[in-house]
């Protein structure tokens, strides 16, 4: 399914402006809001992150109006970085934002490391139905507040990532997830080089297989 041209805009967030970037299905309505978090904003993180941007094109490809933002302090977006205090605030208000425009479809979340600590800490509070995490950084972040995703969810692990264990990751996600999809990529780092295609296609296979499981 294609998207229309993105669109680029502005929205009041808690710390000042925050900068969308939003892709919305062009055959029929959308199915579903999807929200994307960018990875560590101190580290070059930001929505045009190839990763998140792979994350968010098989979205609107299952037919979700995608929303991906600059956290606080990125881009055009105001504030400062606030160690995943204020970034779960940015998303928040990211969400409010994106079901006054399209209510009541349901909530998908999207996050790759940074992002995915972000998206796991807030998919609670935010009635998130399905979760997509890349690369989550189980082992490395405090994620004692996490509550266990009880919602279909899709953890993607590079095998060869230098940064986070896929075996705390994996440790991690088959205590805590009760519909869990675990999706390793044998051959795959931390930023998927060269892999992009088998992360679309994880995405893709768990959004229609979660959702054939509801019809």
């Amino acid at each position: 399914m294609s998207s229309a041209t993105p669109e680029r805009r502005l929205i009041p967030g808690p710390a000042g402006d925050l900068e969308l970037l939003i892709e919305v299905p062009t055959a029929g309505a959308p199915v579903a809001i999807a929200v994307c978090c960018h990875p560590h904003p101190l580290f070059g993180g930001s929505l045009t992150n190839k990763v998140i941007h792979t994350v968010a094109r098989a979205f609107v490809t299952a037919g979700a109006a995608t929303v991906r933002f600059n956290f606080r302090g990125v881009g055009a977006s105001a504030g400062v970085h606030d160690d995943g205090r204020g970034e779960c605030e940015d998303l928040r208000a990211v969400v409010a934002w994106a079901r006054e425009r399209w209510p009541g479809l349901p909530l998908w979340l999207g996050g790759f490391s940074f992002g995915a600590w972000i998206g796991l800490r807030c998919h609670a509070a935010l009635a998130a139905t399905r979760l997509v995490t890349v690369a989550p950084p189980a082992g490395r972040w405090d994620f004692s507040d996490v509550a266990p995703p009880t919602q279909p969810w899709l953890v993607i692990q590079g095998l060869r990532d230098e940064l986070v264990s896929a075996v705390e990751v994996e440790r991690f996600a088959r205590a805590n997830g009760a519909a869990l999809h675990w999706a390793p990529i044998a051959e795959a780092d931390h930023f998927f080089h060269g892999r992009l295609s088998e992360v679309r296609n994880a995405v893709t296979e768990f959004l229609s297989v979660s959702r054939a499981s509801e019809d």
